[in-house]
């Protein structure tokens, strides 16, 4: 899980610089905005008539003034910690968005839930754990730091007279929020289901708990109540957790692995068409699918991302089903038609598969596989037609996929994966020689045809992915004793013959 994408990639230069720049200080202005609508509320109910929202501001502002200060250091914590990590993030104004959507939402949660409950009830994971799963581990901790220092300036500099109480708790909050969150973070990255997510809950609130009772034991008044808001506190930040991440999934269109496990349930909405009109091609998905979740797992990638991505890999086909071998039963439309108009149809499917699921606002990861998973390689069905028809005068490119050629690992997985399968329908034998000589020769061919010079592939990286393959296809594809023609008649007719 430890990493899932958000958005398209692109080129960090002076003018996204300025584009992101103006948008931090957008968002900066926001925030302050929240702190004062926070400060407007904390006058509201404070004990004095006589103090007023217009009377606070007036008497507080070199309080205010270090508040707004400390608040424009940590943007540019933000701001300098992208710059020099991933400043290709800053780029898609979307991702900032995003940044600070999660930002608002927890200390807005959180604000109120120490309000009007309790510092302690605070779900203060909350960040930790949405940052977790939108954006990378690393995104996670700096973002949970940044919170705590945030929380802590807000409770401290924009609560008038807040009690002993509630300011004892509030010297602590910092320790405590970055405690719960980076055990969120460490545990959460574990997790792969919301069952254990929601338990999860129960290990964030531990540091909560030793905090309270430390704080609380001395007071007199009990330390019953401090422990049950903890409690309450961690739990909280798993519940709220599970049901903010998919308002941020379909809002900025983030890939997370719970997201993914969604799409390739077989009722989600393009695996269901994909099922009642190309059930040929459903069937291919799903065994691209078994053998790029293995090539995944034996290269240390996203297995998750891989699956989906087999999944949806040939979806532009439901265009235009019919014209698909796998789809066909017996009659074959491309008979009737000429090698250029056929190749026409098939290339398209990549393009078209692209098309469908930037249209359903599916993340673009997979778009990219689908458009990618043939690369540039040609048809050669259909330009070795064209070839007897025209005495070997044509253009190969003509008759070859548009490209781009694979640009990730998982693409390049899911190029070989689909290829082999296909080969792997048309021997006669599928013995492990011969799906290892098939397989060896699909990679081969595409090395000669360039086919992963955009990508981070490895020599070793494919002879991994050859072994896995065919250990898998002739798993898939074993051979199986021959039933005896025997036909076993009921007990009933045996002793009606005997009588």
């Amino acid at each position: 899980m430890m990493y899932s994408e958000t958005t398209e990639s692109k080129k960090f230069g002076k003018r996204e610089c300025a584009k992101s720049i103006v948008l931090f200080f957008f968002n900066y202005a926001v925030f302050l905005g929240l702190i004062l609508f926070f400060i407007f509320f904390n006058t509201l109910n404070a004990p004095e008539e006589d103090v007023s929202f217009g009377v606070y501001l007036r008497t507080n502002i070199s309080t205010l003034g270090y508040l707004a200060a400390s608040l424009f250091v940590l943007f540019v914590v933000i701001y300098f910690y992208y710059i020099f990590e991933d400043r290709e993030f800053l780029a898609t104004m979307k991702n900032i968005e995003l940044i600070f959507c999660l930002l608002g939402v927890s200390l807005v949660v959180c604000y109120f839930f120490g309000v009007f409950f309790n510092v302690y009830a605070r779900p203060s994971a909350l960040l930790a754990l949405l940052a977790l799963l939108l954006l990378r581990r690393r995104d996670a901790i700096l973002l949970n730091i940044v919170f705590a220092l945030m929380m802590f300036s807000i409770d401290h500099f924009s609560n008038y007279n807040p009690g002993e109480a509630y300011a004892t708790a509030t010297d602590c909050y910092p320790v405590i929020a970055f405690s719960e969150g980076m055990i969120g973070i460490f545990v959460g990255s574990k997790v792969k289901t919301r069952l254990r997510s929601f338990l999860t809950g129960f290990a964030i609130c531990i540091p909560v708990l030793i905090m309270a009772s430390c704080i609380e034991y001395d007071k007199g008044s009990g330390i019953v109540w401090p422990l049950i808001y903890g409690l309450e506190g961690g739990v909280l930040s798993a519940v709220f957790f599970m049901a903010l991440l998919p308002v941020f999934e379909v809002t900025f269109n983030c890939v997370t692995d719970y997201r993914l496990r969604e799409l390739t349930d077989h009722d989600a909405s393009l695996m269901r068409e994909l099922r009642e009109k190309a059930m040929g091609t459903f069937n291919h998905c799903i065994v691209v699918a078994h053998l790029a979740e293995a090539c995944a797992i034996a290269l240390n990638e996203d297995t998750a991302l891989a699956r989906a991505a087999a999944y949806y890999h040939d979806v532009g086909k439901l265009r235009q089903p019919e014209y698909f071998t796998e789809n066909q039963s017996g009659y074959n439309p491309h008979n009737e038609l000429s090698p250029e108009l056929s190749v026409d149809i098939i290339r398209s499917h990549a393009k078209d598969g692209y098309d469908l699921i930037r249209s359903k606002r599916l993340p673009k990861i997979l778009a990219d596989v689908a458009v990618q998973h043939h690369g540039t390689m040609p048809i050669k069905y259909f330009y070795a037609k064209a070839l007897k028809m025209s005495d070997g005068e044509v253009n190969i490119e003509n008759f070859s996929y548009p490209g781009p050629k694979p640009q990730t690992k998982i693409a390049a997985i899911i190029m070989i994966a689909d290829a082999s399968e296909a080969i792997s329908r048309t021997l006669p034998e599928r013995t492990p020689e011969k799906v290892e000589n098939a397989v060896r020769d699909i990679i081969e061919e595409r090395m000669d045809l360039d086919q992963f010079d955009e990508c981070d592939i490895t020599m070793k990286d494919l002879t991994t992915i050859k072994e896995t393959i065919v250990s898998c296809l002739t798993g898939v594809y074993h051979s199986r004793i021959q039933y005896p023609k025997l036909k076993i008649k009921r007990k009933n007719e045996e002793e009606e013959k005997k009588a």
